[in-house]
């Protein structure tokens, strides 16, 4: 069974840019515009716990604003040592000026 969440509207994720997503209930998430499309990941480095949000986006890139290691926003794939864990990815549901997500319930 899934339940959808409501992340933010649209309007608030900046052009080319991210934005820190606290969610009850859920980790903290961050979402990213590339390209006009949005993505959203967890927002903790999986090397070091460190805000990603905090960190350097260009393109569909995050670095790590601890270590520099990257990841790619759409996939999750760690880039770039230190990361070798990917990031947790979540679907993005555009409905209307709103974004949503949805989760599996445990």
């Amino acid at each position: 069974m899934t339940r959808k969440i409501r992340l933010c509207s649209r309007a608030d994720v900046p052009a080319s840019g991210m934005m820190p997503l606290d969610i009850p209930g859920l980790p903290p998430l961050a979402a990213f515009d590339v390209g006009g499309e949005i993505y959203v990941t967890s927002n903790v480095c999986t090397h070091n716990v460190a805000l990603l949000s905090d960190g350097f986006f260009e393109g569909d890139t995050i670095e790590c604003p601890l270590h520099g290691g990257c990841f790619n926003v759409r996939t999750g794939e760690a880039t770039q040592f230190p990361c070798e864990v990917p990031l947790q990815t979540f679907p993005v549901i555009v409905e209307g000026d709103d974004l949503y997500t949805e989760i599996k319930d445990r």
